[in-house]
C-alpha cells in the first residue's frame, strides 16, 4: 500500500509566506525558505510553493524564490503561480521544481495540459483545482477564487486527467482556512472518479482531519498550511498519530 503524504503548503505574496480564510484576510506567516527548510528537516514528505498572485498581477512566479528554497530542501517540491506555457515551466524546472502546477491556465488554455505532459511526462504535472459550492454544485473558480466558472469540479477533474495530468490538487474554498476539516464527501467522489493520485487542500485544523481524509475522503495526501506554519501541528506528532490510525506514512 501506498503511503500517505503530508504536504505544507507555501503561498507567498511579496516574497513572503502568508495565510488566509477563504482566500481573503492575508496575514504573515514567515520567510518561505527558513519555513521550507524548517518542513524538509522535520519530515514533510513534499512541499509546494504558490505564488497566489501571480496569475492576478500578470507576472511570473518569482524564480529567485524557487533557486533558493530547492537549494535548501531534500524533498520534492512543486511550483505553481502565473504558469502559463511550456517556456516556464521549463525555467521552473531547471531552477530546482520537481513538479509544476497549474490553475486557471489549465482552464483557459486545456491543451496546455497535453503539452506539459507530453514535454515533461505527467510525474511532474500537477493541476490545482479550486472550487467551491453554488446552489449544491461544485464550481471551478480562477484567479485564486476570485473568479467563477460554469465548468463542474468532477467534470473537469475527469477531462484533466484525459488529458495527462498527473495529479490533482484539490482545494476546497468553503473550506480553506476554516479549520472544520477537509471537503471529505467531494473528495471521495473525486478519489472513486479518477485514477490519479488527489491530494486534499482546505480546512485541516486538527490531528483528526488528517485521519478523516485519508481514511473517509480517500485522499491520497493532505495539504495544510496555518496547522503547519503557525506551530499548531507538528509533523511528527501528526504522522504517528496517522499510524496509531492504521494509516500508511512514511516516519
Amino acid at each position: 500500500m501506498l503511503t500517505k503524504r503530508i504536504i505544507p503548503c507555501l503561498d507567498i505574496k511579496n516574497g513572503r509566506t502568508v495565510k488566509g480564510v477563504n482566500f481573503v484576510s492575508l496575514r504573515d506567516a514567515g520567510d518561505p525558505v527558513e519555513l521550507a527548510k524548517i518542513y524538509s528537516d522535520t519530515g514533510a514528505d513534499e512541499l509546494i510553493f504558490l505564488d497566489i498572485s501571480a496569475t492576478e498581477e500578470r507576472r511570473k512566479t518569482l524564480i529567485n524564490l524557487v533557486l533558493h528554497v530547492a537549494e535548501k530542501v531534500n524533498i520534492p517540491f512543486t511550483v505553481g503561480g502565473g504558469i502559463s506555457s511550456v517556456e516556464d515551466v521549463d525555467i521552473l524546472l531547471k531552477s530546482g521544481a520537481d513538479k509544476v502546477s497549474i490553475n486557471s491556465s489549465a482552464v483557459k488554455s486545456p491543451n496546455l495540459i497535453n503539452q506539459l505532459s507530453a514535454k515533461f511526462g505527467s510525474q511532474c504535472i500537477v493541476v490545482a483545482i479550486d472550487a467551491k459550492q453554488i446552489d449544491g454544485i461544485w464550481k471551478v473558480h480562477l484567479v485564486g477564487g476570485k473568479v467563477a466558472t460554469e465548468l463542474n469540479l468532477f467534470d473537469w477533474a475527469k477531462e484533466v486527467e484525459q488529458r495527462g495530468a498527473g495529479e490533482i490538487l484539490f482545494t476546497s474554498m468553503d473550506h480553506d482556512g476554516t479549520k472544520n476539516g477537509f471537503a471529505n464527501k467531494a473528495l471521495a467522489k473525486l478519489s472513486k472518479d479518477l485514477n490519479i493520485p488527489i491530494i486534499a487542500s482546505g480546512g485541516a485544523g486538527n490531528m483528526q482531519h488528517f485521519v478523516d481524509t485519508f481514511k473517509e475522503g480517500k485522499a491520497d495526501a493532505a495539504l495544510a498550511a496555518s496547522v503547519f506554519h503557525f506551530k499548531e501541528i507538528e509533523i511528527k506528532d501528526l504522522k504517528q498519530e496517522l499510524k496509531n490510525n492504521n494509516i500508511p506514512v512514511r516516519i
